[in-house]
């Protein structure tokens, strides 16, 4: 009886200090919609996101109308990207979709990063284990 009242104590210590270490959250959300209200939305899930999990890594895929968060003359959200990415959130915009818009480059807020494939990105942090969101309503 003893060592079965002594096993239930260490498995409920054990329990209660696996659940007191915080989980490291690995996000890629990615973004296809133009919608500036999309846009100003997801800058609000982004804010929530960061005061519930402070370390997450997040990055944010932007392609085909998606890009026009991350265009200095259509965005309507530039200053929060910015204070974003200052603070380590990650947005990335699709050199396919640049050229198959045929966009200007130099439009592109310089906060942002480049990958080749935006949805190729996506599946590649989707097999490292990341977890995917697609931002929109």
């Amino acid at each position: 009886m003893k060592k079965l009242l002594l096993l239930l104590v260490l498995f409920i210590g054990f329990t209660a200090h696996a659940q007191d270490k915080p989980t490291h959250h690995r996000i890629v959300m990615q973004l296809t919609s133009g919608d500036s209200l999309v846009h100003k939305n997801m800058m609000k899930q982004i804010r929530n996101m960061k005061e519930a999990a402070p370390t997450m890594e997040l990055e944010i895929v932007c392609h085909g109308p998606g890009m026009d968060l991350l265009m200095s003359d259509r965005s309507t959200v530039a200053a929060k990207v910015k204070e974003f990415a200052a603070q380590g959130i990650v947005f990335l915009s699709c050199e396919n979709t640049i050229k198959e818009r045929n966009l200007d480059r130099s439009k592109v807020l310089s906060e942002a990063g480049y990958v080749k494939a935006g949805i190729i990105h996506i599946v590649e942090r989707q097999e490292q284990g990341w977890s995917y969101i697609k931002a929109g309503f």
